[in-house]
């Protein structure tokens, strides 16, 4: 437990080994709260805003071009199949029979 000290307009400055302990930066988002016992401020666990989201297609493309093995080929075909996709329609790399 540290002591700090509010400075003008309400402001506290973070130690700087705890803001890298929780990778703070200027502009990190924090949650404040109210307890009987005093104030508890943490890190707001926050979203990206640029999650990219997949077609069933374009997953189908990564599991059929992500194997190692024709074992493993053959049954990214039969995933892609159960997920109601043609893995012939999908562009990837075929293994040879």
């Amino acid at each position: 437990m540290q002591t700090v000290l509010i400075g003008k307009r309400g402001t506290v400055v973070i130690p700087a080994k705890m803001r890298k302990r929780y990778r703070l930066d200027e502009g990190s988002p924090m949650l404040i709260e109210e307890r009987e016992d005093g104030i508890l401020m943490r890190p707001a666990a926050t979203t990206p805003v640029d999650v990219e989201i997949y077609t069933p297609e374009r997953l189908a493309e990564f599991f059929l071009n992500n194997v190692l093995t024709k074992e493993g080929y053959l049954e990214a075909r039969r995933d892609v199949e159960q997920m109601g996709i043609n893995p012939d329609s999908i562009d990837h790399i075929r293994w040879p029979e």
